[in-house]
């Protein structure tokens, strides 16, 4: 796997609460760019996602993709991927820390598409995934209130 990409941004809300929206996986379409379905296949005993399939549209991308989740204590979700179209391998995570002021949020992301591409490119293109779900993330979970 290449090695990741990461930026944090800190949001206004407890690490719980920004969590919620996280693992929120139907709820993407309504905030997450491109993002057009999201549907849980397999929940753990918990009832937490453990299997989500995607459709992404997100000119000039389409694909449909499956990640696996796994859970680290409270605070971490990592995630892997099952299956792809485009994609050929993806490894990332959210990792939240609370702050005085709010809750910082760290994603690592690592993604290898089928098409040839150099690797400066896809840091730059998993830097602008990474910055806009960090961004609508933090407008969610604010607006949430």
């Amino acid at each position: 796997m290449p090695e990741q990409t990461t930026s944090s941004i800190v949001i206004d809300a407890a690490p719980a609460r920004v969590m919620a929206v996280i693992v929120d996986f139907v709820a993407y379409p309504a905030w997450a760019q491109g993002m057009k379905a999201a549907e849980v296949l397999v929940s753990d005993d918990s009832g937490r996602a453990t299997r989500v399939h995607f459709e992404l549209e997100a000119t000039p991308i389409k694909d449909s993709y499956t990640l696996d989740y796994t859970y680290v204590g409270e605070n971490t979700l990592r995630w892997t991927l099952a299956e792809g179209k485009m994609l050929r391998a993806m490894e990332g995570s959210y990792e939240l820390v609370e702050t005085g002021a709010g809750t910082q949020v760290t994603y690592q992301l690592a993604v290898d598409v089928a098409i040839p591409m150099i690797g400066m490119l896809r840091r730059k293109a998993e830097k602008v995934i990474i910055d806009t779900a960090l961004k609508g993330l933090k407008k969610r979970v604010e607006s949430l209130g």
